[in-house]
């Protein structure tokens, strides 16, 4: 599990693609201090397991399955890459629950600098945008941001100006693609919702019954 708060970019060192997975490395420093073979590292916001440690790097696997739903096939060597790894049980959690699995794509159509903030709007497929809410939380590239605003295709958020400094943020423009990871609690709410329950069974104890035995 990870909370959606940016440890550093990480840069794209390697890439070998097969025909439906592939491997890729990745340059960094903090995130390699505890790393061991088998961690998991959230990486523009899809988990990822490190397979390979390497002096300045490690490798991850990339499954055919992240290759379809998220942004990776466009990423290129020499690209940066926002790096998290998974929360630690006596962590602070700054940020919202973020399982690393990636819902979808969106692509950036709007940004704008106001003042210190700086917003940006993401256009959606609508059956990511049904768990979208004002004042909830979606993670972009990995990070926890709060939407500031929802239309019928797009959201909004407005970053401070250390979110944008401190990951990929600073380098989106307008047609780029992101990766999406909606609120998981919302998911979960459509699930518990959709699900068929018995008929609820008459109860017999009516008041006929409670006055025949004396209440």
């Amino acid at each position: 599990m990870f909370t959606g708060i940016i440890e550093e970019l990480g840069g794209i060192e390697e890439i070998q693609m097969g025909r439906h997975s592939g491997v890729i490395r990745i340059s960094a420093k903090k995130v390699l201090e505890d790393l061991k073979i088998g961690d998991s590292v959230a990486v523009n916001g899809i988990c990822l397991t490190v397979i390979a440690l390497h002096p300045g790097s490690f490798s991850a696997d990339v499954m055919h399955e992240t290759l379809k739903r998220s942004a990776f096939s466009s990423l290129r060597t020499g690209r940066h890459v926002n790096l998290e790894r998974a929360m630690p049980v006596n962590g602070r959690f700054g940020g919202h629950i973020v399982a690393g699995h990636v819902d979808g794509v969106g692509r950036i159509i709007f940004v704008k600098r106001d003042d210190r903030a700086v917003w940006y709007s993401v256009q959606a497929d609508p059956s990511l945008m049904k768990y979208i809410v004002e004042k909830g939380s979606i993670a972009v590239d990995g990070i926890s941001l709060t939407v500031a605003d929802v239309r019928s295709d797009s959201f909004s958020i407005s970053a401070i100006p250390h979110t944008v400094e401190e990951t990929l943020l600073k380098e989106k423009k307008e047609g780029d693609v992101v990766n999406l990871e909606t609120d998981i609690v919302g998911k979960y709410i459509e699930k518990f919702l959709s699900l068929k329950t018995p008929e609820r069974v008459k109860s017999r104890i009516d008041r006929d019954f409670l006055t025949k035995y004396g209440f």
